[in-house]
């Protein structure tokens, strides 16, 4: 429990009058009380509220607000947005639609909450008291980049409205036969403009999706938001109400937020108890369900309808079997087809849980892990026995906004770590931890066992990308951001670990290895050369016991994203397949999927889509035989 003195203390930083530093008194204890999951367990604001409510200048339910979204960097257009419903359907823009059509709205038809007097007053005095106050001081505050969203929205990230779906789209080339199915990949694309800090991470979840006829050779693309219930209450109300993990919560004006949300999830203004997530980040294919995903809650299902177009189909909890938010990257195995994830909790222990499922969804796992502290563990890796967890210095500490700061930071004096956990195991009993110092990976690509021929010790190799300085993504730190193919070794004999850097000189992130040998010893990864970060300028296939890195260029102002592979077959060679990506030409404002042979980094086809696509995040394949056993399990 926070000492008081510290609010009274806050009280007088944001030079706020009496009433509204009571009103934060009253709710702020229980922020640091209450786990932000479950935001509703503690009791409704008293006389002291309402008589706080009474005392200000009411701004009527209904007078008019706007939120502009930028749509169109290049001739910085904006769209106003009313304050109570996304405006009514344009005609979907025709085949050859240009960028002037992305000012067309494809709505979510959501209506406004319904409230009672109370709840009227409550949350008029509440917004009054974000606008005049907390919204007022944030103003003031200058934004590193990594949270500006004049920086984070710019170009080809800012957002774009929904599309339905356009068929008959331009194939330069052919579509190879085995790519009949769906290309899906996600990405943050806010609904509506920032009302301050907005970091990269911090939108809501937009997947894009073409479907691939290759026996016509004919595609169509799709755009829809997933309709996480954050989107949807945020919809009703006309404007942003949850705070941004990363772009808002920083220090006292974070708190303040933290307090501002509280406050109205205590009302019922707000309902977090299904979900505070944005599912933005990763997707996976399991058990008949397209799952996407982001670390702040679970996953949500989005069904692909047979005419290539995307529907939400609410949060997927396993059948009611957990209740813990996922991280983005889960694991499939690939020969037992079980699913593997973790969950972390920044609140409360235990602040780590690995998660087991069969291939019908049921689970079969789940397992605390002890950490002294709570860590930011973006992904995982598993082998043909174990499962691999990472433990950064890269963490959360919330006490950190107190003192005026971000929660999450770099920890010098921890030394960061790899456990190996059999997958048999039902407890982290025999987990084993390594040390690996000064290391930190936002994504691991594979991992495997090897045992060594002389001193017959088994080790661990691990893939990954070692990113450095470990906070930059989210310090807004000016030193140059280095993100480096790095092979980890853990010797389970020994407890010793060694690194070695793949390919130095050469930020490669956001990639993958053949899923179906996922676990095993591979020889190529495919990856996004990040170059100038946070762009990607091309794609590259390494050659994990050489070095040799075959690149394939984008060309000049045209940058894409993370490469998705797709095997020819099970049994082929492991860099026979495809790579697929999104690509987008800044110069002439055009946007392609290009379709690229990964045994020669050769383009073989493209479809040009006819709608800008953002860059964004991670992607999968669904194949046609996967689509038409969506839910068959």
């Amino acid at each position: 429990m926070l000492h008081v003195s510290y609010f009274l203390n806050l009280s007088w930083t944001f030079s706020i009058g009496p009433p509204t530093f009571l009103l934060f008194l009253t709710i702020a204890p229980t922020i640091f009380s209450t786990s932000i999951y479950n935001p509703l367990n503690f009791p409704i604001f008293s006389k002291l509220t309402l008589f706080f409510f009474t005392m200000q200048t009411i701004k009527p339910l209904n007078s008019p607000f706007s939120c502009k979204i930028l749509i169109n960097p290049s001739k910085k257009n904006t769209i106003t947005l009313p304050r109570t419903r996304i405006s009514s359907p344009s005609p979907p823009p025709s085949q050859s639609s240009s960028n002037s059509d992305e000012s067309k709205i494809f709505p979510l038809k959501i209506d406004p909450p319904k409230l009672n007097l109370f709840q009227k007053i409550a949350s008029n005095a509440l917004d009054l008291l974000e606008n005049s106050i907390v919204t007022k001081f944030e103003k003031k505050h200058k934004l590193n980049r990594t949270v500006d969203p004049e920086i984070q929205l710019e170009g080809n990230f800012a957002p774009v409205h929904e599309s339905p779906v356009q068929h008959g789209l331009e194939v330069v080339g052919h579509i190879p036969s085995n790519l009949t199915g769906v290309y899906v990949r996600n990405g943050a694309n806010p609904l509506f403009e920032p009302i301050n800090g907005h970091h990269l991470f911090d939108g809501d979840g937009m997947i894009h999706a073409v479907k691939l006829d290759s026996k016509n050779n004919k595609a169509s693309y799709s755009c829809r938001f997933t309709q996480t219930s954050r989107l949807v209450q945020e919809a009703s109300l006309g404007r942003p109400v949850f705070p941004k993990p990363i772009g808002e919560l920083h220090g006292h004006l974070g708190l303040a937020r933290l307090a501002l949300f509280f406050a109205r999830a205590s009302l019922g203004l707000v309902d977090a108890t299904k979900g505070t997530g944005v599912a933005n980040a990763g997707l996976v294919y399991f058990n008949g369900r397209l799952l996407a995903m982001s670390e702040d809650d679970l996953p949500y299902n989005v069904i692909i309808k047979e005419d290539g177009d995307l529907e939400s189909n609410g949060r997927y909890d396993f059948n009611g079997q957990i209740n813990d938010p996922l991280i983005a990257h889960p694991k499939v195995d690939p020969i037992t087809g079980e699913f593997y994830t973790l969950s972390y909790n920044i609140l409360k222990k235990p602040y780590l849980k690995l998660f087991k499922f069969d291939t019908c969804g049921n689970n079969s796992r789940d397992i605390s892990i002890s950490l002294q502290n709570p860590s930011m563990i973006h992904d995982f890796a598993i082998t043909e026995s174990h499962v691999i967890i990472p433990d950064y210095q890269v963490v959360f500490k919330l006490s950190e906004m107190i003192r005026g700061g971000s929660p999450v930071v770099h920890d010098p004096n921890k030394v960061s770590r790899f456990g190996v956990l059999s997958k048999d195991d039902h407890d982290e009993s025999r987990i084993k931890w390594i040390d690996v110092p000064s290391c930190f990976c936002m994504h691991l690509w594979n991992a495997w066992e090897e045992n060594h021929e002389e001193s017959g010790d088994t080790n661990i190799v691990i893939i990954g990308s070692c990113m450095s300085p470990p906070d930059s993504i989210f310090s807004g730190s000016d030193a140059t951001l280095k993100c480096e193919l790095t092979e980890i070794r853990l010797n389970l004999s020994t407890g010793r670990s060694t690194r070695r850097i793949i390919v130095s000189g050469m930020n490669l992130e956001a990639g993958q290895v053949n899923k179906t040998r996922l676990g095993k010893k591979t020889r190529y990864t495919f990856m996004a050369i990040a170059e100038p970060w946070p762009k990607c300028s091309g794609l590259a296939k390494i050659d994990l016991v050489t070095g040799n890195v075959t690149k394939f260029l984008h060309g000049d102002d045209r940058f894409g994203g993370e490469p998705y592979f797709v095997p020819s077959t099970k049994e082929g060679e492991e860099d026979e397949g495809y790579l697929m990506s999104y690509v987008r030409d800044e110069r002439n404002e055009k946007s392609e999927l290009i379709i690229i042979n990964a045994k020669n980094m050769k383009q073989i086809a493209l479809v040009k889509i006819p709608k800008r696509v953002p860059y964004g995040f991670h992607g999968t394949f669904v194949s046609s035989q996967d689509l038409c056993n969506q839910f068959s399990c």
